[in-house]
């Protein structure tokens, strides 16, 4: 069980009690408590579902490295009793929702409590603020666009309040530093949280319409089925993610020396892609591309990834096989896509003289041509246990000298843009100690190769 650090705790106690401070006014509200058990219920029945990336639950990723199930996602009908009930009474909806929602990490009380917690205060904070502007007449007697603004400010503080909470929480439970603890928090939230609260504006608005809180309801049926899909998306994006780093844990394991190559790749090829212009879509295929361009390495006998001396022809014939290798494997992993291509021909080179079907320039994928660089780059920034890193502009010389002949110049171009706005971090692979120098550097007149010495 993960151990929550002290101080951690102590900022959960603040919160849980300030929420109770939220709630001690309950007794002497006035309000129809049925319509608060009947949110209540509502808002218990929609967090059965599960958002793995939900508004409001920042803080929540990064401790899990994924949201636990069905925490903060559903926010509709938590905004709807913004506008609708006093903020006790508001707050109050949130609390059985939160306490019975399934979490898979532990310490699950903790994570429960917490928040149940924040969300009761920032349910708090967006109905007080929602009351203090009237909002209560404009919904009663909608007036657009006025009504706008109340709920508007209600959804604003909510997702403020959330931040600082999810902040503070990250730098006491994850130890993020200070001053990145709350970096970019509510302007990813902001725009969930919006849609979420314009679908909770439409529910307070029928419901205190001449149809009743069955109309309202209505509202929630299409919210609910687009956050349904929206989860299916990301269960199978993290079934997609666990794929690929089953396959890549699997090729470090057979080639001990050129660990954590493929991440870089991926890395580099996602840098180009930006660079490029590509849309996000196929940046991520792109990632995946440079992630397992060397899956193939699967099938080539361990002897040879692991072989100290140079190689032998027949033996680099085998090992110019593993493209094919690796696009066999990958042939029927449907969300591949175009990455399936950059696998199978990212040793092609333009002028006709690589593998495996020796493709000549504009018949070459443009994935492949893209991670034929990123490969070649991370390979000669990365020192190994049979040669050292070159350093960076010795690398981008190397591969700008090679444009045209080996590289497609576009994409060494468009590495060179990108690493002069981000820079790049070469890591130590190597496997042992033994000293680069006493090992002979490759001898191909251009570097295009991950693998150097030992491979193709």
């Amino acid at each position: 069980m993960r151990t929550i650090p002290a101080g951690a705790r102590v900022y959960v106690a603040c919160v849980v009690l300030a929420a109770l401070v939220c709630l001690t006014p309950l007794p002497g509200v006035r309000t129809p408590w049925w319509a608060v058990a009947l949110l209540a219920a509502l808002y218990a029945g929609c967090e059965r579902i599960t958002l793995p990336h939900g508004p409001g639950s920042a803080a929540t990723r990064a401790a899990g490295r994924h949201a636990p199930q069905g925490l903060g996602t559903f926010l509709p009908v938590l905004l709807a009793a913004a506008f609708l009930l006093p903020p006790p009474a508001a707050a109050l909806v949130a609390l059985p929702g939160a306490l019975l929602s399934r979490v898979e990490q532990r310490p699950r009380g903790l994570r429960r409590t917490w928040r149940a917690a924040q969300l009761a205060v920032a349910v708090w904070a967006a109905s007080r603020v929602h009351w203090a502007l009237d909002g209560r007449d404009a919904v009663v007697a909608p007036r657009f666009p006025y009504a706008l603004v109340p709920a508007g400010a209600a959804v604003l503080t909510f997702c403020l309040v959330l931040t600082v909470l999810d902040g503070g929480i990250l730098a006491l439970a994850e130890r993020v530093p200070v001053r990145g603890a709350w970096r970019g928090l509510f302007s990813r939230s902001l725009a969930s949280v919006a849609a979420h609260g314009l679908a909770g504006l439409m529910m307070a608005v029928l419901w205190r319409s001449p149809y009743g809180p069955v109309a309202a309801l209505l509202v929630l049926l299409p919210m609910y089925v687009s956050c349904w899909v929206f989860a299916q998306y990301h269960r199978e994006r993290a079934a997609h993610q666990a794929t690929i780093r089953a396959l890549v844990q699997a090729v470090d394991i057979k080639d001990g020396y050129t660990r954590g190559h493929s991440e870089r790749v991926g890395q580099a090829s996602m840098m180009i892609a930006r660079e490029l212009g590509m849309d996000d879509e196929r940046v991520e295929v792109l990632r995946f591309a440079g992630i397992l361009h060397d899956v193939g390495k699967l099938g080539v006998p361990t002897r040879l990834l692991r072989k100290d001396g140079p190689l032998t022809p027949d033996e680099r014939r085998i090992i110019e096989l593993h493209p094919e290798y690796g696009h066999e494997m990958v042939r029927g992993i449907g969300f591949l896509g175009e990455a399936r291509s950059a696998i199978l021909h990212h040793h092609e080179r333009l002028d006709g003289s690589g593998y495996p079907y020796g493709l000549v320039g504009g018949q070459i994928p443009e994935f492949a041509r893209v991670v034929a660089v990123a490969d070649a780059f991370d390979a000669m920034t990365s020192t190994r246990s049979y040669r050292r890193a070159r350093p960076v502009p010795a690398a981008l010389a190397e591969l700008e000298r090679c444009a045209g002949a080996q590289f497609d110049p576009g994409m060494v171009r468009a590495l060179v843009r990108a690493l002069d706005r981000h820079g790049w971090h070469p890591a130590v692979t190597a496997g042992d100690d033994r000293t680069a120098s006493s090992v002979p550097r490759p001898t191909d007149t251009c570097p295009a190769d991950s693998a150097g010495r030992r491979s193709p």
